[in-house]
């Protein structure tokens, strides 16, 4: 598949994280569109892709829309890299190493 990927999204938004995260396992080159963190201010976004909820994964001339649908769409259309669960665990661990040093009671738990 050789167009270019778009993600409309936003970095505090969980589900655009997560997309980022399944596009990182697949090796995908991909643009990023910020948006703008009020719906009604999203115009760019609106125009090109007819919606303003994120994320959005612009495939081509393809637009598609919510979390689910865009981690089913790549899963359906890019194979998984060998290296797919060594790049899980290695976010696995450092989401960790970020959640322990925000909150030191769950570091002394988690040894």
């Amino acid at each position: 598949m050789s167009s270019t990927l778009e993600l409309w999204q936003t970095e505090w938004c969980p589900a655009s994280h997560r997309v980022r995260e399944r596009l990182t396992e697949l090796e995908l080159s991909y643009v990023i569109r910020q948006v703008p963190v009020r719906h009604e201010d999203r115009i760019e976004m609106r125009l090109a892709t007819g919606v303003t909820e994120i994320p959005v994964l612009v495939a081509g001339a393809r637009v598609i829309t919510s979390e689910e649908a865009i981690l089913a769409y790549l899963d359906r259309n890019f194979e998984e890299p060998l290296d797919a669960d060594e790049q899980r665990a290695k976010a696995a661990k450092v989401e960790k190493r970020q959640l322990e040093e925000a909150c030191p009671k769950l570091a002394a738990a988690t040894r």
